[in-house]
């Protein structure tokens, strides 16, 4: 929200300057975003006049002008087609910093000819976006004349509008609440009514009173519509806004000034005489959601074509049949006002705020009146906003105005309730009189009604107060924050224990083992797109959102894997392909409490640059190594793991994933190749492979095994260790790590490990088998083991092989 300090003046006496305007705004909880100074930027301009200007001896576009300026008379040399000879203008001197170029002047030879500063067009002040030749002024101004006092330019304030605030939208909002703060009285003119002279021939209908519960308007005909007086627009440009006519101008400057917006309808243009405020309606229902077809559309005043939707307000003519404009939101380009414009019908409603804010997200469209109807205007500004723009219309454009008639009733203003002024000071800590306490809320619009207890009713504009702690906080804000006692809080014992709970614990472990690891930590939404969760097993409608940050984001996610991909996409769309990302976050499978999961995420995306020796790391076995590693950090028994494979879900592709269980039902992990369809649904390119643990799966570790503090003894053994190579012949179905634990299952007192060094499918194995080669560390612990003791490990190990189906391979 933008505003200059000449029209607050006009809502506030008050000799303040731009600066301490900022300061009372912030105390009284406005969050201020800059303070732009035109003035200070202009101060080393000013008005000067060509004395004479003659071509420059080396170059056939530059002339050498000789300027009388402030500092007297300079040699300035100008490349301006319009430069000459009696011509008043602006003037840059040596030192001065252009906006519109960006430099600092300093003295220096053009062409062989020193130039002593220079003459300015308006873009070069930015003044405009674009200028041809230096500024043309006129001739009665006095040289050496401050460029600032020239163009009128003023100081403008640019500030953050809470959501809650929809006054603050409104210059007169912002004057109201910085008279309550004391900067100065509130001079708000009053707004006076227009009398009609002739009835409204626009009949109003409202067949949605749910969207748009009121709804007036007023036909002014013979008005002459055409380019807004200087004082309009400068008004107006000041603030970012570009003048279009006279006509709509008045509607925007009454929505900045009065948080009120309107909409003007050329009425030469409707079709009939009546105008209904109704919901989208589908051409034909019984087309999919994705046809386009099945909507109504409405050419915008932006140029653009939108898609009406049922739960859209719709302003339409024809009887109802011609959508001319989306209610709140933004008007028909078939209806909009331009010079050849003499009747017009003046809109003033008040439409759903939830519903405004919703079409502007399904259609990503925001305008001002957007965004002021879905923070809630004002329902009793209806009729004024239209009686106040009638008058400037007559003022500025002529005409003859019809009377106002009004469809359907404004919602009713907020209850009033019981008040105990003590509460301020319990809340709060102010000691404030009570006389006080009631004069800031009259100030700020409330009606107090002083008792036992008192009552208080707010205004109109204000529906977010609806209780005493509203009222206490308006009172803190207005009397200064800085005026609240500073009382410390108590000492408080430490705990005696860690403040981490273990599953706290675990993620932090997790979180610290996953960089080491070499993963880079993404943080997410835990939302994510409709479809999107439908790839990953989210079809229930509990987890859609009613009223979401955004469109794309309107479903809490049940994996973090689709986030993840995403975020993948985007950095190799950027030129890194090659990330190792994780999360670890919630995820959701319903809306219940016991529905909620945490996840540790983690996604590589393999793209490792191009080596001559052609060999490169299997990178679904290094994910299965970070894995693994991962759980037996986090204290998780992975000896007891079982890998099952072909159980994967559907994002999983076949053939290259698997999943870690305890026991048939309990999944600890999947991991694995993510597929091809699913990585195409999201935009992304392959290869990506990924991980996703159930933290609230894992079992609670055992002291000194991951997530304890205490560490057992070093296990140090002072004998040699030796190894015994095996191959088996095993089924090509069976998993190789079920051999590799059965083998380690032989004896656990004396093999510390088992590697698979070789796997051979060929001649010498049959059919449907596989040779599988194992290295066993065998770690002596009492004595050195004898060539018998030996003998004995390795029937132990061929029979703990057999009983899974292998067979020792001769």
């Amino acid at each position: 929200m933008k505003f200059t300090l000449s029209w607050l003046r006009e809502h506030l006496d008050t000799s303040a300057d731009a600066h301490a305007v900022a300061e009372a705004m912030t105390r009284a909880g406005l969050e201020v975003e800059e303070v732009h100074d035109p003035i200070a930027a202009l101060a080393p301009f000013s008005v000067a006049r060509i004395v004479s200007a003659a071509r420059h001896p080396d170059a056939d576009r530059l002339q050498v002008c000789q300027v009388e300026t402030v500092d007297g008379m300079k040699e300035i040399v100008c490349g301006a087609p319009n430069a000459r000879a009696g011509l008043v203008t602006i003037y840059a001197p040596i030192g001065a910093y252009v906006p519109g170029l960006g430099v600092t002047l300093v003295e220096k030879p053009v062409r062989g000819v020193v130039s002593n500063g220079m003459l300015c067009s308006a873009s070069e002040l930015e003044l405009a976006e674009e200028s041809e030749g230096i500024l043309e002024l006129a001739d009665d101004l006095a040289v050496g004349t401050p460029a600032a006092g020239v163009f009128g330019v003023e100081p403008v304030i640019d500030f953050e509008v809470t959501p809650n605030r929809p006054d603050w939208l409104g210059v007169a909002g912002i004057a109201r609440d910085l008279a309550a703060a004391g900067l100065g009285p509130l001079t708000t003119p009053a707004i006076a009514p227009v009398p009609g002279r002739f009835p409204c021939p626009v009949q109003i209908r409202l067949a949605a009173p749910d969207l748009c519960p009121v709804f007036a308007g007023r036909v002014i005909r013979g008005v002459r519509n055409g380019p807004s007086p200087a004082w309009l627009q400068r008004k107006l440009t000041a603030i970012g806004l570009r003048s279009i006519n006279a006509l709509v101008d008045v509607t925007n400057l009454i929505s900045w000034d009065r948080a009120r917006p309107l909409h003007a309808y050329d009425l030469g243009k409707l079709a009939g005489t009546m105008i209904v405020a109704r919901g989208g309606q589908l051409k034909d229902p019984s087309l999919p959601e994705t046809d386009l077809a099945r909507y109504e559309r409405l050419q915008a005043l932006d140029g653009k074509m939108y898609l009406l939707h049922p739960h859209m307000c719709v302003i339409a003519d024809d009887g109802g049949e011609r959508p001319i404009g989306l209610g709140g939101v933004m008007g028909g380009e078939s209806t909009g006002c331009d010079a050849d414009t003499t009747d017009v019908f003046l809109e003033s409603a008040w439409f759903d705020p939830l519903a405004t804010a919703q079409t502007g997200r399904d259609l990503a469209l925001t305008s001002d009146a957007q965004d002021r109807f879905a923070r809630g205007v004002d329902p009793a500004s209806v009729v004024p906003g239209l009686e106040l723009a009638t008058q400037l219309i007559l003022d500025l454009c002529g005409g003859e105005p019809s009377d106002i008639t009004v469809a359907g009733q404004a919602p009713a203003d907020p209850a009033a309730f019981a008040f105990d002024p003590a509460v301020v000071e319990r809340l709060s800590g102010l000691a404030l009189p009570h006389d006080r306490i009631a004069a800031i809320l009259g100030d700020l619009g409330f009606t107090v009604e002083t008792g036992t207890p008192w009552r208080v009713t707010p205004p109109s504009f204000r529906r977010d107060v609806e209780g005493p702690a509203d009222l206490v906080e308006e009172v803190a804000r207005i009397a200064g924050y800085d005026a609240l006692p500073a009382t410390p809080l108590p000492e408080v014992a430490r705990p005696p224990r860690g403040v981490l709970s273990p599953r706290q614990g675990r993620i932090r472990t997790a979180r610290r083992a996953l960089a080491a690891q070499g993963f880079h930590e993404a943080l997410t939404w835990s939302f994510t797109a409709r479809a999107t969760a439908a790839l990953f097993g989210g079809r229930d409608q509990r987890l859609v959102l009613e009223n979401p940050i955004a469109a794309e984001l309107d479903c809490m996610r049940p994996s973090i894997l689709p986030n993840l991909i995403q975020a993948a996409a985007r950095n190799a769309a950027r030129g890194h392909a090659d990330v190792a990302l994780f999360e670890i976050g919630p995820v959701y499978a319903g809306d219940r409490p016991g529905d909620q999961r945490t996840a540790i995420t983690a996604l590589v995306a393999p793209h490792a640059p191009r080596h001559w020796s052609g060999s490169t790391e299997s990178a679904l076995f290094a994910l299965k190594a970070d894995l693994y590693a991962l759980l037996e950090t986090l204290g998780a028994p992975v000896g007891s793991l079982q890998l099952v494979e072909g159980q994967n879900r559907d994002w999983w592709r076949p053939g290259q994933s698997a999943r870690l269980q305890l026991g048939p039902k309990t999944v600890i992990a999947e991991f694995g190749t993510l597929h091809p369809r699913t990585l195409k649904a999201l935009d992304a390119s392959g290869p990506m492979l990924a991980f996703e643990i159930d933290l609230d799966a894992l079992p609670e570790p055992r002291a000194g095994k991951g997530g304890g503090k205490a560490r057992g003894p070093a296990d140090l053994p002072n004998l040699m260790p030796l190894t015994r190579d095996f191959a088996f012949l095993v089924d090509a179905t069976k998993p190789a790590a079920d051999l590799v634990r059965a083998v380690a299952g032989a004896d656990k007192t004396l093999i510390a490990e088992v590697r698979v060094f070789d796997v051979y499918r060929g001649p010498g194995v049959p059919e449907g088998q596989v040779s599988i080669a194992l290295e066993v560390v065998i770690q002596p612990r009492a004595a050195t083991l004898t060539e018998a003791e030996i003998e004995a490990l390795t029937g132990r190990i061929t029979a703990a092989a057999a009983r899974l189906g292998a067979i020792l391979r001769s």
